[in-house]
Parts: C-alpha cells; sequence; structure tokens
C-alpha cells in the first residue's frame, strides 16, 4: 500500500475517534509519563488499535496515544515513541509525527532521556536542545516518494525553532529551574558506548547522547513544524570514570527530574 494512503487511512480512523484539530504534538520519552496526568483527557487510543501504526516494545513505554486539553490548549500526545533498535525502519520510528501533522499539529514538543557527554552536566540536569547530530547512518527522509510530504531537502540550519527555545529559556529562569543547552547526538543502540565512543563524541563538541529524537526533529523540518525538545540527563558518560549502567536508575533520575520538563512544556503550551 502507497504510504500516502496509509497516513490517510490512520488520519481518518483517529478523527473518527474524535481526535480533531490538535494544535500540539508531543512526544513523551523514557520514564517521562507523568505529564499526561496534567491533561484532561478526552479520548486514549492503545497503538495496537490504530491501522499501519507501530507498536511499541519497550517495557517503560507505555504506546497509546492521547487527545486531550493542557494549559488551555488542544493537544495530542504519543505516549511511547519507536526507535531503530527496536527493529523499526525511519519510516515506521517517524510515523507517529506524521499522523501528528495530518490531525493538524502546528508545533511539536519533544522530551527524551540522554547521557550527558559534556562533564559539566549532571545527572538529573535538563537540556534544551539547539543542534544536534544524526549518527544513526539513515534519514527519515530518503525513501521513495518522500517528495510527495513536501521538500526533501529539508534546510537544518534550525532544527529547533529559535523563537520556541527562547521562551522555553524565559520560562526556565521565570521558574528557577537551572536549563542547560547544547547539541544532541543520536546513536542508533540500544548497547551503551564504549568509552572510545564517549571520547569521540566529546571531539565532536555533542552534549548529551540518546537513540531517539533526530529522525523526528528531520520530518517536522520537512512538514514545516516548528520544534522544541528536552533532554532529562540521566547518566554521566566520563570515559575516565565510567561506571556500569543501571537502567532503573535512569528510570528514576528521569522521573526525579521530570516535574521541571512538565513546568517548562505547560508554560510554554500557554504561551502558544
Amino acid at each position: 500500500m502507497l504510504k500516502k494512503q496509509q497516513l490517510q487511512e490512520t488520519q481518518e480512523f483517529l478523527q473518527h475517534k474524535g481526535i480533531t484539530n490538535p494544535e500540539i504534538g508531543i512526544v513523551l520519552g523514557t520514564g517521562l509519563g507523568k505529564l499526561v496526568d496534567e491533561i484532561t483527557i478526552e479520548h486514549e487510543v492503545p497503538y495496537a488499535d490504530i491501522p499501519h501504526f507501530p507498536q511499541a516494545t519497550v517495557e517503560f513505554h507505555s504506546g497509546k496515544l492521547i487527545y486531550g486539553t493542557l494549559s488551555g490548549k488542544k493537544v495530542v500526545v504519543m505516549s511511547g515513541r519507536f526507535h531503530m533498535y527496536e527493529g523499526y525502519n525511519l519510516w515506521e520510528i517517524t510515523y507517529g509525527i506524521r499522523t501528528m501533522h495530518a490531525l493538524g499539529i502546528r508545533t511539536l514538543l519533544v522530551s527524551n532521556a540522554a547521557g550527558a557527554i559534556n562533564l559539566s552536566y549532571k545527572k538529573g540536569d535538563l537540556m534544551l536542545l539547539e543542534d544536534h547530530l544524526n549518527l544513526q547512518g539513515g534519514s527519515p527522509l530518503a525513501f521513495k516518494g518522500a517528495n510527495e510530504f513536501g521538500n526533501i531537502f529539508a534546510d537544518m540550519l534550525e532544527p529547533y525553532s529559535k523563537k520556541l527555545n527562547t521562551q522555553m529559556k524565559a520560562i526556565a529562569k521565570t521558574n528557577d529551574i537551572d536549563l542547560k543547552e547544547g547539541v544532541y547526538a543520536s546513536v542508533v543502540g540500544p548497547q551503551l558506548e564504549t568509552r572510545a565512543e564517549y571520547r569521540m563524541l566529546q571531539i565532536l563538541e555533542v552534549d548529551a547522547v540518546g537513540m531517539s529524537t533526530v529522525p523526528e526533529v528531520i520530518v517536522a523540518k520537512q512538514l514545516n513544524i516548528p520544534c522544541a525538545a528536552v533532554s532529562v540527563l540521566t547518566d554521566e558518560c566520563d570515559p575516565k570514570n565510567l561506571q556500569p549502567v543501571n537502567i532503573t536508575e535512569i528510570i528514576a533520575v528521569a522521573g526525579k527530574a521530570e516535574p521541571k520538563m512538565i513546568t517548562l512544556f505547560k508554560e510554554l503550551i500557554t504561551n502558544l
């Protein structure tokens, strides 16, 4: 089946379910699901029920599309995202972004859990993405017929909206939230990096590393959706002092930092 037709069937199914005219799309990362508690929910649709939608396979990703009101605006939220390491291709990984765009979103907010490469950044810090490095070895715009969805030569001069980032920094200052800023590198995973790979990322002047976000942002650029993204830094990646990674601890750190991220997102949405 043609990709455009697939997307239309998904869109029609969700509109029939009552998901109409959302203004803002939100993607929730690992351990960052509590924002959902702030939403006046009108509809929840499990990914498994949505035609052509991939399924979330990671245990700490819940796998449902949520529609409702947050800070006075209609939002559609992906509670659970898709990663290359789950065996999905880049079309599938970004299918949710294309779906939210088809439903009408005009702004995209993304969160993720990431490792701190910049050694002055600490566990539990929040980092606003100012730029990124795509180290996943592929592009979500590199498929036959991709130009049917927009310009495949998407301009990546400003992948993250300067306007949204300026607003986010002002909100952080007002609320006394220490918001770092930096470059995020997206790798395939799921294995964590070696000491040599962390040293390479330091040489490349990366501030944080993760396994998501970049494909979603590239697609948002093709679709002309202004985008902002925040990483919760859940571990410190010092190649000279590397400790074994504890996924339970990563989830706990993300959960502890999450209220600050919720404040940023809620206030930004109020201002949109």
